[in-house]
C-alpha cells in the first residue's frame, strides 16, 4: 500500500470513529479550520464563544509551529495530486486540536521537545537548523513502529499522534477530500446496489424499481 493511501486509511478511520474529532463539528465546513465566526443553524452560542476563545489562544510557540509545519509537510508533501499538508492548514487545525482536546498538549509539546535533544545530540543543531537528510533520518526511526529501536519509544509515540492528526486534517479540508474523490451525497441519483452483490445472495430488482428509482448512466 502507498503510503498516502495509508494515511487515507487513517483519517477515514478516525474520521468515521470520531476519536480526534468528537468535538468538532466539521459536516458543514469547507475546511476543518473554518470555524464559524457567527452563530448559524449548526452551532449553539455557547459553542460559539468556546470555539472563538480558542481560536483567539496560542498554544504552540513559533519554534515548535515550525517544526510542526516541517513534520507534516513530511508526512504529506505537495504531488501531483493535491498541496502539501501546510497548504491546507493542517498545523492550524493542529494548533486548535491541542486547545479543544488538552489531553493532546503534553504529548505534543513533550515529542517536539524529543526531537530538538535528538538532533542536539546528534549534530548539536534543533531539528530546524538541521539539514534535511538528517531530519528524515530521524523521521524514518520513529515512523515505523513494528521495526523502531526501543530507545525510540517516546518519539514513535509522538510520531503517531501527529500523523494522525495530519491525516485527519489533510484529509477532511476541501483539498483532501478531493484527494480521496469524496463527492458527497448526489441528490435524485442512485445506482443500486452493484451487481455483483446482487448475483452473490441471488437478488434482482423487479421492473418497477428499475424503472422508478435505479438509473445507470448510459455512457
Amino acid at each position: 500500500m502507498k503510503r498516502r493511501d495509508s494515511l487515507k486509511a487513517i483519517a477515514l478511520t478516525a474520521i468515521s470513529s470520531g476519536v480526534l474529532l468528537q468535538s468538532c463539528d466539521t459536516k458543514k465546513k469547507e475546511t476543518v479550520v473554518d470555524i464559524p465566526k457567527t452563530s448559524g443553524i449548526d452551532r449553539h452560542p455557547f459553542e460559539q464563544v468556546r470555539d472563538e476563545k480558542l481560536l483567539a489562544e496560542k498554544f504552540f510557540d513559533d519554534h515548535e509551529m515550525n517544526t510542526i509545519k516541517i513534520l507534516i509537510d513530511i508526512i504529506i508533501p505537495k504531488d501531483e495530486f493535491s498541496g502539501s499538508a501546510t497548504e491546507t492548514g493542517v498545523h492550524d487545525f493542529i494548533e486548535f486540536i491541542v486547545k479543544d482536546m488538552p489531553r493532546h498538549q503534553l504529548p505534543m509539546r513533550g515529542g517536539l521537545k524529543w526531537l530538538d535533544v535528538q538532533c542536539l545530540k546528534r549534530h548539536n543543531k534543533t531539528f530546524i537548523d538541521s539539514s534535511s537528510e538528517q531530519q528524515l533520518a530521524l523521521v524514518d526511526e520513529i515512523a515505523y513502529p513494528d521495526i523502531a529501536k526501543p530507545e525510540m519509544k517516546q518519539g514513535v509515540t509522538f510520531f503517531n499522534l501527529l500523523r494522525d492528526l495530519t491525516a485527519t486534517g489533510f484529509f477532511t479540508s476541501q483539498m483532501g477530500l478531493k484527494d480521496l474523490g469524496y463527492a458527497g451525497n448526489t441528490p435524485n441519483r442512485w445506482d443500486g446496489v452493484p451487481q455483483d452483490v446482487l448475483d452473490q445472495y441471488g437478488l434482482g430488482y423487479d421492473e418497477k424499481t428499475l424503472r422508478e428509482s435505479v438509473r445507470w448512466d448510459e455512457e
